[in-house]
């Protein structure tokens, strides 16, 4: 088949989303690069156990700037292997050294390892936009401390909590994220230099050497031992771990939209300029919206990494395409939602008035669970006789024309509690528990945690 000269824009990754920065990272051509660094450490090891003569370290590493993407292509289509092709122009490059580019390397050798350095810029613009995006959160936390606002479990109201409390949860989501994140990099981020099945065969008793040399040079620490590719799981995890913290977003970008609902109206973020190209009126929430819609793709990716990791034997060739759409792709997926969820945050206004609005939607029925522990402790009520004269209680006040409140001075709650007991589960704020800590704990572990890594 005639492959064309010029491909056409297909894929969104290309012009859409993800940042410039993340896609130098992993462009073809700085992909390329990798490979020849890769291939030049090994000649360097090589030197070092007396199989290359001196000097031809730095003649691998000249090459750098003499192949082409568009080379390797060309030579490809007729050998029909990348890096037998890329291979094959470094040597034509280096002279007698020639003779030594790629002796007793497998192609995952160069792949892996190249990975490994790739994988480990792009994880540390993955960490930067998280860090900044729970500090954020930590900022609007502390803002949002006490700021009383309605609890909801079943899209119900439930019992009131605060805007720094709903955060908070966040705050400490995502910082697990980031520790997850730091962890999987020991796993991952790691060199293989081991040869067509893993033995180090064509080195013969030098192979620990070539590998060490390898590592030491790229600060990696060896994989302890593989077939002819490094194990498989260590993408799994990392594409695991990305659908994971996407799902957090995911999360977070659902509340924000919930809640900026006109009938809510707590939230209001950022919309574009034309919201419907029928409709003038409409403001929709674009970016939240964005950041679900790529998370499904995020989440879809997790099977591709997962089917990677049984290969035949000592492998077969079944990984590679598929590895070729799987890893740029969940890293810009990350990307774009990170970049649009920290603009999500910075632009997030907070409609206090809202929220003392909605509270009082419930008649005050979300007192109920304080009066009922209050039935139990002071008054003697077994619980469960507590909890179904509320039910009633609740139940009367919502569906007739009277406050929970009214309903709950006129029944015999009134000769059980006396009226302080009462006074104090209506005002809301002596409800709140341990929010105080609890938020200074979350921020405690987001703290700690990214001062680890």
């Amino acid at each position: 088949m005639k492959m064309p000269t010029q491909y056409p824009v297909i894929c969104p990754f290309t012009y859409r989303y993800g940042s410039d920065e993340m896609r130098k990272i992993l462009e073809r051509s700085n992909v390329l690069k990798k490979f020849v660094e890769v291939e030049a450490a090994l000649m360097k090891a090589l030197e070092a156990i007396g199989i290359a003569p001196k000097g031809c370290y730095e003649k691998v590493l000249d090459t750098m700037s003499k192949i082409k993407p568009e080379d390797v292509d060309k030579l490809e289509k007729i050998i029909g292997h990348d890096i037998a092709s890329l291979a094959i122009l470094i040597a034509k490059h280096c002279g007698e050294c020639g003779k030594y580019v790629h002796l007793g390397a497998t192609s995952y050798d160069i792949v892996d390892t190249a990975w490994a350095l790739i994988l480990r810029d792009a994880l540390g613009i993955i960490k930067s936009r998280l860090r900044e995006i729970i500090e954020k959160l930590i900022e609007l936390t502390i803002k949002h401390q006490d700021t009383l606002t309605m609890g909801r479990t079943h899209g119900q109201h439930a019992l009131p909590i605060t805007f720094g409390f709903k955060l908070a949860n966040y705050v400490y989501e995502l910082s697990r994220s980031y520790e997850r994140l730091c962890d999987l990099e020991k796993r991952l981020l790691r060199c293989k230099m081991s040869g067509a099945v893993g033995t180090k065969a064509a080195w013969g008793d030098k192979g620990l050497h070539v590998e060490s040399i390898v590592s030491q040079l790229f600060q990696l620490e060896p994989h302890v031992i593989t077939t002819q590719v490094a194990p498989r799981d260590g993408f799994a995890e990392l594409v695991s771990a990305l659908a994971i913290l996407a799902s957090q977003m995911d999360r977070l970008a659902l509340e924000v939209r919930e809640l900026s609902r006109p009938e809510i109206a707590e939230l209001k973020v950022a919309y574009a300029k034309v919201g419907s190209s029928t409709m003038p009126h409409k403001k929709n929430p674009v970016v939240a919206e964005r950041i679900s819609g790529l998370a499904k793709v995020a989440r879809a990716l997790v099977t591709v990494a997962l089917e990677n990791i049984p290969l035949m034997h000592e492998r077969d060739l079944t990984n590679s395409s598929s590895e070729r759409f799987l890893i740029p792709h969940a890293l810009l997926v990350i990307d774009q939602i990170l970049i649009d969820t920290y603009r999500m945050l910075e632009t997030l206004k907070i409609n206090e008035e809202a929220m003392k609005k909605n509270l009082e939607l419930s008649s005050g029925a979300i007192a109920s669970e304080c009066l009922m522990v209050k039935l139990v402790l002071k008054a003697g009520i077994p619980r469960h006789e507590a909890h179904m004269l509320l039910v009633d209680l609740t139940n009367k006040a919502l569906n007739g024309k009277k406050s929970f409140k009214e309903v709950v001075v006129e029944s015999n709650i009134a000769f059980l509690l006396a009226r302080e007991d009462i006074e104090e589960c209506f005002n809301l704020r002596n409800y709140l528990g341990s929010y105080k800590q609890l938020i200074s704990r979350a921020i405690d572990y987001a703290r700690n945690v990214m001062g680890r890594c």
